[in-house]
Formats: C-alpha cells, structure tokens, sequence
C-alpha cells in the first residue's frame, strides 16, 4: 500500500486537485471565501466540457452558496474550488456575487464560515 501526502489526497472522487484545474492555481474570477454563487439557469454546457468536480459544483450552485460552503462539500481545497467556480462562471452557467471586504473582517461572519465548513468535515 503506498502512503500519500496530503497534496496527493485523491479525495472524494479520486482525482488529484491538480488534475482538476489542468495545474492552474489562479481562479480566473476573483473569488473570497463569503463569494456567493448560483447557477444562471443559462449558458450551454456538454458533459464534455464538465468534469466530475464542475458537474457537482454547478449542482450545488442551484440555490445561492458560499465558496467556502462549496469547499466544503466538494472536500477540496479552497484554490481548487475557486479554479473550479472561475471554470463555470466563464462558461455562463454561474454568477457570483461579490460580498463587501468589511464582511470579511466580522469576527461573527467568520465564525459561521468556520461552522459551516466543520459540519462537513
């Protein structure tokens, strides 16, 4: 059996972070952890262009959902996510809205961040 650090995690679907962004590390779309994202009902996708991680994350975009929520389910890092997000909103079938930086500093938004992502784990 072979041991596999924490970046080669194939985590819940098997494939590597890596595989799933084709090495990019940078989301095209700025993306925070308290983004909001939701499916656009628009846009035009084949299965082709979706893989297994996009195909889930559109899915779980069909109500309003934070990055950091999506991270959650999906159990992958956050960058991953972000590429992932970038992936569909440039594809049309995703918008995000953007929340205010000052939100990002309220200790109490913070914390129901950190609660949520821990009823995942």
């Amino acid at each position: 059996m072979t041991m596999t650090g924490p970046d080669e995690d194939p985590g819940l679907f098997g494939v590597r972070p890596y595989a799933m962004t084709s090495g990019r590390t940078q989301p095209s779309t700025p993306l925070d952890l308290m983004s909001m994202v939701r499916a656009t009902g628009r846009g035009m996708v084949t299965p082709r262009q979706l893989g297994v991680e996009h195909a889930k994350a559109l899915e779980l975009c069909e109500k309003p959902t934070s990055v950091a929520e999506i991270a959650g389910v999906l159990r992958r890092p956050v960058t991953v996510t972000k590429v992932v997000l970038s992936d569909l909103i440039e594809l049309g079938v995703v918008i995000a809205k953007f929340t205010p930086s000052e939100y990002s500093n309220d200790p109490t938004i913070l914390e129901a961040v950190i609660d949520g992502l821990r009823r995942f784990v």
